[in-house]
């Protein structure tokens, strides 16, 4: 066996290698891509506020400040 064929034996090989493992990157990295948009739940908007809890939540506030005031 020539030197000059074993060297482009192992230059093969090591670019072969990087071939293969750049193309599999490249598959997983799509793959992924692919798996992350379907994981990503659609935004949502907020519900209008209902009038009779946010009423009940501000007399819930005063009634903790005015406990708060008799504290101090």
């Amino acid at each position: 066996m020539n030197v000059n064929q074993l060297i482009d034996m192992i230059v093969r090989t090591v670019v072969r290698r990087a071939v293969n493992g750049g193309v599999n990157a490249g598959f997983d990295a799509m793959s992924n891509l692919g798996r992350k948009s379907r994981k990503a739940p659609p935004p949502q908007h907020q519900p209008e506020p209902d009038p009779e809890r946010e009423r009940i939540r501000q007399m819930r506030q005063a009634r903790r400040a005015a406990r708060n005031e008799q504290e101090l």
